[in-house]
């Protein structure tokens, strides 16, 4: 019988499993719990993850287990464990991560920059990125401890555009493309070495999955030009899928928005899966298999901005059933939101897309 992991490193392959994998590529501590009340009649209130104790985050992470053990996701997606726990308290609202970077709390769920430690270029002269260490793959190695070979064992790592512009701010990153070139491959150059070693202990670790998260679009376009996403990201990302996949792991590139202007590179820079492909950004599923397919998995497409907020269970159904229709055929796809699971997703409708994917995404069985 085929297990989760099976089933997902066979779809990033290109290949045809026994029924289309669904997975959570990533969710947020309130639609943890959110879930979790459909499946389990004690779950706590909701506190953002910063400002748990390590028993409450222990609670957390066991209901994320659950959620994932009891509708059967094929898939699992850990963090590193500096994102949850290496941060300090400003206030009640502020925190500063490793980094150096401030984030304010929002009530909607998701933290956002306020202050970038490289204010002036100048800055990366005395800065000192953080150290690398064996308590980031926490999250991987509890994982495999409970699921086994089960499922399979995903990472999401920053990659260098998120992880540059977090450390000098967006607007200034893009301007610096033009004005300060040498600066910006310095910071890349910068991130790069610490993304490497990330990958390093992963391998050590055991993961399946690198996830390379680095949105780099909006709805309607990318955010840079091709030609400097091809100077200034796109090597730098290549060196560290050129490592993981070397060693043995399949790697996804997440972005967000309309990845049309940078689809063809993308693709030949040799991933093995593209998420989240949002329908709102002109990334429409059959539209991309059509173009891809055959070169690609694709992962997502369940629009999570609007149908698993507001729609109805059984609107959530006919569009898992047109996904599955546009994209199962052949293999190749992974079924999951258009983005992350986050506080204003109905439980509900989370939980009609998982049983929507089972009861619809049986593959015919071979002759």
């Amino acid at each position: 019988m085929v297990n989760g992991r099976e089933r997902m490193l066979t779809a990033l392959d290109r290949r045809q499993p026994d029924r289309v994998p669904v997975w959570i590529h990533a969710i947020n501590e309130v639609a943890i719990l959110n879930i979790a009340r459909l499946l389990r009649p004690e779950v706590p209130e909701p506190k953002a993850v910063n400002l748990m104790s390590q028993e409450e985050m222990f609670a957390l992470l066991d209901l994320l287990f659950v959620i994932h053990e009891d509708l059967e996701i094929d898939g699992f997606t850990a963090l590193p464990l500096s994102e949850l726990a290496a941060v300090e308290n400003l206030d009640d609202v502020h925190f500063r991560d490793q980094w150096g970077t401030v984030w304010a709390r929002s009530p909607h769920g998701m933290a956002y920059v306020v202050e970038c430690p490289l204010r002036e270029p100048g800055d990366l002269d005395s800065y000192r990125r953080p150290a690398v260490g064996p308590a980031e793959m926490f999250m991987v190695q509890l994982a495999r401890e409970r699921f086994g070979q089960e499922k399979a064992i995903c990472f999401l790592m920053r990659g260098t555009f998120v992880r540059s512009w977090r450390l000098r701010g967006m607007q200034a990153l893009l301007v610096d493309m033009i004005d300060r070139p040498g600066f910006v491959h310095r910071l890349a150059e910068m991130v790069t070495a610490y993304n490497l070693e990330l990958c390093e202990r992963l391998v050590e670790a055991g993961a399946d999955v690198l996830i390379v998260e680095d949105d780099i679009a909006g709805n309607d376009r990318t955010l840079m030009s091709p030609r400097h996403f091809e100077e200034f990201i796109a090597p730098y990302n290549q060196r560290c899928l050129n490592f993981a996949q070397q060693h043995g792991l399949r790697v996804v590139r997440h972005s967000d928005g309309n990845l049309w202007p940078v689809l063809d590179r993308l693709l030949d820079m040799g991933y093995d899966g593209l998420n989240p492909l949002e329908p709102q950004a002109g990334m429409h599923l059959k539209r991309v298999k059509d173009f891809c397919g055959d070169r690609i998995c694709l992962l997502g497409n369940i629009d999570c901005g609007d149908l698993l907020c507001s729609g109805r269970e059984e609107e959530v159904e006919a569009a898992v059933i047109q996904a599955i229709e546009d994209a199962a055929p052949g293999g190749g796809y992974v079924l999951c939101s258009s983005n992350s699971i986050h506080p204003g997703v109905k439980p509900e409708n989370f939980l009609a897309m998982v049983r929507a994917a089972r009861a619809h995404g049986l593959y015919p069985e071979e002759a």
